[in-house]
């Protein structure tokens, strides 16, 4: 999404599960993770590092990533809220009910809601997750929002949240081409996992 958000022309290459337990993958990333940038040879995985690369190095401006120190934290600050706080439990939910195909556990479910709660305080005082402008932090907000969201947790009741995940998605070009397509192929995994645990979430 950063690459579309800054003009940066991509081969995207789609990589099975599997596939990342391959010695041939291990070799781009022995952490066997995606996604993994190749920009000319320079190898680096971690999709928030790739983020930042990305503007350091092409971007025409910085309003994505802010050059202003305090402004650049600000950023930073939301995207470790976004990788420790927002974004674990419900990977963690994720990994542990939906992966494995465990039943509902209710203490990691409702371990996502208090981050949710603190990031809809934070869109109550600004139009964004760090501030007044569109920046990195939004896009890795925003594909974790779009997991819960997948996951049938409904927005409603964060409208803070609901207000900026609509109009954040307006912001990326071709967002359904690049988000969405995997989103509805996650929700309909996470619709076979409820029907055959008989789950619904609200």
């Amino acid at each position: 999404m950063t690459a579309k958000l800054i003009g940066i022309h991509q081969n995207l290459d789609l990589v099975e599960i599997s596939d990342m337990k391959t010695p041939e993958f291990q070799k781009i990333n022995p952490f066997k993770r995606i996604p993994v940038l190749d920009d000319n040879g320079f190898l680096l995985s971690e999709s928030r590092a790739i983020n930042s690369y990305l503007c350091n190095e092409y971007a025409k401006d910085d309003s994505l990533y802010p050059r202003n120190s305090q402004r650049r934290a600000i950023v930073d600050q939301m995207l470790d809220f976004d990788l420790g706080t927002l974004n674990h439990p419900i990977m963690d939910y994720w990994y542990q009910c939906i992966l494995k195909n465990n039943p509902h556990d209710e203490v990691r479910y409702q371990k996502m809601f208090n981050p949710l709660k603190k990031f809809n305080e934070v869109l109550d005082r600004y139009d964004f997750a760090a501030g007044m402008t569109f920046t990195i932090a939004d896009v890795s907000l925003l594909a974790s929002i779009s997991s819960v969201d997948a996951l049938g947790i409904g927005l409603a009741k964060y409208p803070h949240i609901l207000r900026w995940f609509n109009q954040s998605r307006e912001i990326i070009p071709d967002y359904n081409q690049i988000n969405h397509t995997g989103i509805l192929q996650i929700k309909e995994l996470v619709g076979q996992w409820k029907g055959s645990f008989g789950l619904e979430f609200s």
